[in-house]
């Protein structure tokens, strides 16, 4: 996916960071990854029970694609993949974090905790 660098007025760097962390999965696979460190494929699926294998793999090759996680296949049959999340995908983790955050807040004061 072709990504653009928004140089316009006020709000753009905002979108910048969007087309990073959007997506239905995004920012749930960030999270993840940075609060367990690197994931097999088959636990980030675990982990993410609604989401398709392939909508899974499709946002995983945009986040590499990013840069914000990397991988490495082992040449194992079956085929193992790691996934990881690299130094320029941390700069993001206070971001993720925040969005825990106040979605903890949320659910506490909404009556929506979810075990």
């Amino acid at each position: 996916m072709q990504r653009q660098i928004y140089d316009c007025a006020a709000g753009c760097p905002f979108e910048s960071t969007l087309q990073v962390i959007a997506g239905k999965w995004k920012s749930v696979i960030l999270y993840h990854l940075l609060t367990t460190g690197t994931c097999r494929f088959s636990t980030l699926q675990k982990r993410l029970p609604g989401c398709s294998r392939r909508m899974l793999a499709r946002q995983l090759q945009e986040m590499l694609q990013d840069g914000v996680i990397a991988k490495r296949v082992y040449p194992v049959v079956p085929p193992k993949t790691e996934y990881w999340v690299t130094p320029f995908g941390q700069t993001l983790k206070p971001v993720i974090m925040a969005m825990e955050a106040w979605g903890r807040q949320y659910n506490s004061v909404n009556g929506n905790i979810i075990s």
